[in-house]
């Protein structure tokens, strides 16, 4: 036997009825939701109910998106360091450079200001190289005889008494520091004027004073200065610092060690002064009277 359906379900509306009707029952709806806001509360609870699920959806999704930002921000942080180990360095060579710079400024103001204090007119000189000799001290200078740099002109930086040019060529000149075993130095003392005179060592960092007596009135921590005897050097130029004396009375002189005020192991410019004028000559010895004769007997 043959099964169809009951006659409701031949006999019901179209669908273009129900489309229309479905469609209109929608527009009432949003209508009514609009003007007096009847399906909030439905919306809030749909919303509430279905957040897990959305969430559990999202998951996939910002999951990837994480890993990637993970990888794009270390990749950016990589490259920032890198930029910013550059820029440091860049930046530590230019701050050295400045330092350098201004420590220069500072010294050549310095170097101005003993010239001016000196008063001989001097030239400025950078030093070049040390001497080959390594059991001596000397220094080669950019200045020479063209520059009108004349041997045994004395040699100053900021602080004091560098030494005495021993040779000159025409675009430099040899200078013997005072601390060369070769040099002497006239000196005195500032506090009481005691002269004497000091000798280089051999040491950059020493200096003899030698044949003072062992009752000297001298201390450490006394200032020596170019007594300016001779006509060598000019006076008061600060040559040393007493820093140790040793008084034997078995010996007739003391011990005395000195410190270089000057030094050119702390900068590389220096100023050479103009020769002083040259002192008068030796006054002629006094002429011994030659003793008269004796008169003999037979002379009567």
């Amino acid at each position: 036997m043959e099964y169809t359906p009951p006659p409701f379900f031949k006999r019901g509306p179209g669908l273009l009825a129900r489309l229309s009707f479905f469609a209109l029952l929608s527009l009432v709806l949003l209508y009514a939701d609009a003007r007096f806001h009847y399906m909030e509360g439905m919306r809030k609870a749909v919303g509430v109910v279905l957040y897990p699920l959305q969430r559990i959806v999202d998951v996939p999704g910002e999951l990837v998106s994480g890993i990637s930002s993970f990888f794009v921000s270390q990749s950016y942080l990589q490259r920032e360091n890198e930029r910013l180990a550059r820029e440091n360095f860049l930046n530590a060579g230019l701050l050295q450079t400045q330092q350098e710079v201004i420590a220069e400024n500072r010294y050549l103001r310095q170097l101005l200001d003993m010239k001016a204090r000196v008063g001989p007119t001097s030239t400025a000189a950078e030093i070049l190289y040390f001497g080959r000799d390594p059991f001596s001290r000397k220094v080669i200078i950019d200045k020479g005889s063209s520059h009108k740099v004349v041997e045994g002109a004395a040699v100053i930086d900021d602080t004091g008494l560098i030494g005495q040019v021993s040779r000159t060529f025409p675009w430099t000149a040899e200078v013997a520091l005072i601390t060369d075993r070769e040099q002497t130095v006239p000196v005195q003392v500032v506090r009481n004027g005691l002269r004497a005179a000091i000798f280089g060592t051999g040491d950059d960092g020493a200096l003899d004073l030698r044949f003072m007596p062992v009752n000297a009135e001298i201390e450490n921590g006394d200032v020596l200065v170019t007594s300016g005897i001779d006509g060598v050097y000019p006076a008061g130029l600060p040559v040393a610092v007493v820093s140790s004396i040793e008084r034997n009375p078995a010996y007739p002189f003391a011990r005395i060690t000195c410190s270089p005020a000057a030094g050119v192991n702390r900068h590389s410019q220096v100023m050479v002064l103009a020769r002083l004028a040259p002192l008068p000559e030796y006054p002629p010895a006094a002429s011994q009277k030659k003793a008269k004769p004796r008169k003999s007997r037979r002379d009567g």
